[in-house]
């Protein structure tokens, strides 16, 4: 079986938190041992095996990634069914809140977009199994651990999939420039919901758009017409958490 890294403080202690079967931890010679405490605690009551390592390794390692001086090997990551999602929102008494990424392909916009997800109380978001980012250690790094808490599930094609979510009652909002109504208007936010936020240079494709039962947009008074993918995505998660509170 495949092993995956996590890199970075806060990627690999929410993974140790998480139950993530984890084989072994390096941490970077010279590091603080105060910095790296809850690692070690947490590994050290789970069995994992932690050593010392040069930092060139850990920089060989995860190239690219600014590992905070500790890298993780852990077993590949487990995508979750869509089932599953709709599950765990009735498993919590909510109605679903959904996110379907259509073609986001910079890991690092996915790893914000989980991020926000964890702290709005998303219960689930769906992406395509082609073109686009999947959950690796970019993502998991970006998203400050919240991979381990969002559970992710991959979709062969997302308009069909969208087509079973509206069997199930649930309402499908797309996030459009060209949308008439922006997301301060519209009321679906407030019961069974899933958002799709589109690609970062085209939006949604097409098929997807038109499977979208409402679309909406966000009202932008400078120059430039749009933000980037995990802001704008970032913005309507609050405002479906807002809605959803009743707050004002």
């Amino acid at each position: 079986m495949e092993e995956e890294l996590i890199a970075g403080k806060h990627s690999v202690a929410e993974a140790l938190r998480a139950g993530r079967s984890i084989n072994k931890i390096w941490i970077a010679e010279g590091t603080q041992q105060k910095q790296m405490q809850p690692i070690l605690t947490e590994a050290k009551k789970r069995g994992v095996v932690v050593q010392t390592a040069d930092k060139r390794k850990l920089d060989t390692l995860v190239p690219g990634i600014q590992h905070q001086g500790v890298v993780a090997q852990a077993a590949p990551y487990v995508y979750a069914e869509v089932e599953d999602l709709l599950a765990a929102a009735a498993a919590k008494d909510e109605d679903p809140f959904l996110l379907i990424l259509d073609e986001i392909e910079d890991p690092h916009n996915l790893g914000s977009i989980l991020r926000t997800a964890d702290c709005t109380g998303v219960h689930g978001v769906i992406i395509p199994k082609r073109r686009s980012a999947q959950v690796n250690a970019t993502v998991s790094k970006t998203s400050a651990g919240a991979a381990e808490y969002v559970p992710v599930a991959r979709v062969s094609n997302l308009a069909q999939t969208m087509e079973k979510l509206k069997e199930a009652g649930v309402w499908i909002a797309g996030t459009d420039v060209r949308a008439e109504g922006e997301i301060y208007e519209t009321d679906v936010f407030k019961g069974p919901v899933a958002l799709v936020i589109g690609n970062e240079g085209e939006g949604m494709g097409r098929l997807v758009r038109e499977t979208c039962d409402v679309l909406v947009k966000l009202p932008m008074q400078g120059q430039i017409n749009s933000l980037n993918a995990s802001v704008a995505a970032g913005v309507v998660m609050y405002e479906v958490l807002r809605q959803r509170s009743g707050r004002k």
